[in-house]
């Protein structure tokens, strides 16, 4: 399939097609945008485009929490 249809002189989607929602912040785990965000986007204005990707870098720790990994694993087996 080819990405030209995306190609357009308007402000790019972020996706990169790692199409993930995660189920308590209910963000979009590749592009980090709301399910809402992702829904509109094809009808939002250039401005609510921009304020959306200016939004984008602080989202970026919303997955950063850890449940424990080896380090809790071996704690609590010991």
């Amino acid at each position: 399939m080819s990405d030209e249809i995306w190609k357009r002189a308007e402000v790019e989607s972020p996706c990169i097609k790692i199409c993930v929602v995660h189920p308590e912040s209910r963000l979009c785990t590749g592009c980090l945008r709301s399910i809402d965000e992702i829904g509109a986007w094809s009808r939002m204005t250039p401005e609510a485009r921009r304020a959306v990707m200016a939004e984008l870098p602080a989202r970026a720790g919303a997955f950063t929490k850890r449940r424990g990994g080896r380090a809790a694993r071996l704690a609590r087996d010991s």
